[in-house]
């Protein structure tokens, strides 16, 4: 079992910068990877962003969606046993919830039923 915790988030005027962290605990060596999911108001969940666990910087295995592709920025600590998602460039339509998740398995990243552990999510909100 893996058990994640978010922190960070808040509000922010569009334009503006947030960081949102994710920290893993318990059977952390089954992690394959760590992903973030976002869901609006209304709106069913969707994939923002994914990395393979245990990244090291500068040789990372990353994918965003579209709409943040550019804006946004995953990363990880595995000495924190850590994942981070830094959001540049914030816009309105980025308000959701947002949450992070870790998966055992080794494809299908971008699919919240690839992930087995789920943070409880933290609030994000984009003025304009």
């Amino acid at each position: 079992q893996v058990q994640l915790v978010e922190s960070g988030g808040g509000l922010v005027q569009a334009g503006g910068s947030l960081s949102v962290s994710c920290a893993a605990s318990g059977h952390i060596f089954s992690i394959a990877a760590v992903g973030w999911f976002r869901q609006a108001p209304g709106k069913e969940r969707e994939f923002v962003a994914s990395i393979k666990w245990g990244t090291i910087k500068g040789t990372s295995e990353t994918s965003y969606s579209d709409s943040v592709q550019g804006r946004f920025t995953i990363s990880t600590n595995y000495v924190k046993d850590t994942a981070y998602l830094q959001m540049n460039s914030l816009k309105p339509e980025d308000t959701a919830v947002y949450y992070c998740a870790a998966t055992t398995t080794y494809s299908g990243w971008s699919f919240a039923d690839s992930y087995t552990s789920w943070g409880q999510g933290t609030q994000v909100t984009v003025s304009s």
